[in-house]
């Protein structure tokens, strides 16, 4: 026979799964969903095909905790960088397609559709749940740097060093960023010298360590080198400067007249999983989205300026239109 101890403890176990099972429930009922089939029942694992402590794994993080805090389950991060975001896409679609994978991906993946550089079609064999963050680049150097100071020595020094200035980049062919840097550079009649570097902390790495003379980013991914100062934006990739970089030049404040392409970051499911289920995780992440949690997170990484949330039909045609930008910008 059992111990009176051991009985008390297993009556003890016994007790505090039955109050996390309630807990979760009334977490999901709480937020006024209704899980199909008692869909979700386990932890959702999402796939980020970034290296960690960059600004995808970063959203991917403070996501995953406001969806736990909607749907009661919990949602486990799993970072597969490589090949500019596309290694990681074979094992997303190679695994069981029953909601419990969910991809985050960026514009990365859209303008890797526009290029045919994937074997599905994007928007339609892979489709967006929804989008969170939605947001503007910058370049940016080092404060202490001599040679120039802002975005009009730059460009004068590069005119008189062509190809010498060095740029970090991510590098994959049809990027958004490969692309806009293009772009940059044709309107300001510069030529520069762009590194691929494939992790986010290595590219900021190369610039503090004087590796690189500049860098391309999204502000809210370097906002603790801003906050401690050692980068500085000299050009905002918009065609007006927000309030919060009215300091720094905007394209038109430039003389740049070029297409603007934003970094976009959200979360894909696989078309074959239960349509129902789907339309679960998109009323989920909108609750999510709202958490006060994950506003703070969005304020924080400069993304109350503009839209920033996109689902269902707004998200799919946000994808065609960015997909036809990328062909033309192509061509």
């Amino acid at each position: 026979m059992k111990s009176a101890e051991a009985v008390t403890r297993a009556a003890i176990r016994a007790a505090a799964v039955l109050v996390i099972g309630v807990a979760a429930t009334a977490s999901a009922a709480a937020a006024g969903l209704t899980k199909p089939g008692g869909y979700p029942e386990r932890a959702v694992s999402i796939i980020v095909p970034y290296g960690a402590g960059g600004g995808s794994d970063q959203v991917a993080r403070a996501w995953a905790k406001s969806m736990q805090e909607v749907t009661g389950v919990p949602f486990q991060v799993e970072d597969k960088p490589g090949g500019g975001g596309l290694a990681a896409m074979p094992d997303f679609v190679s695994r069981p397609q029953d909601g419990y994978t969910i991809l985050q991906q960026t514009d990365g993946l859209i303008s890797a559709g526009a290029a045919n550089q994937v074997s599905f079609q994007v928007g339609k064999d892979v489709i967006p749940i929804c989008f969170t963050q939605a947001t503007f680049s910058q370049i940016y150097i080092r404060p202490d740097e001599t040679r120039f100071t802002d975005w009009k020595s730059f460009v004068k020094y590069a005119k008189a060093h062509p190809g010498k200035v060095t740029v970090a980049n991510i590098g994959v062919q049809g990027s958004m960023e490969v692309v806009q840097m293009a772009a940059i550079t044709k309107g300001a009649g510069i030529k520069v010298k762009e590194i691929s570097y494939d992790k986010p902390t290595e590219r900021y790495a190369a610039l503090l360590g004087s590796q690189v003379d500049a860098l391309f980013e999204q502000p809210g991914d370097v906002r603790q080198f801003l906050q401690a100062k050692q980068m500085k934006p000299i050009l905002t990739v918009l065609k007006e400067a927000p309030k919060a970089f009215a300091a720094v030049p905007s394209l038109k404040e430039a003389g740049l007249n070029i297409p603007v392409l934003m970094r976009v970051r959200g979360f894909w499911a696989d078309k074959r999983v239960p349509a129902a289920r789907r339309e679960y995780l998109r009323e989920a992440c909108k609750k999510a989205f709202n958490t006060k949690d994950y506003q703070a997170f969005n304020k924080k990484k400069y993304m109350d300026l503009a839209r920033s949330y996109y689902d269902g039909k707004d998200a799919i045609q946000l994808v065609n239109d960015m997909m036809d930008t990328y062909r033309k910008a192509a061509k």
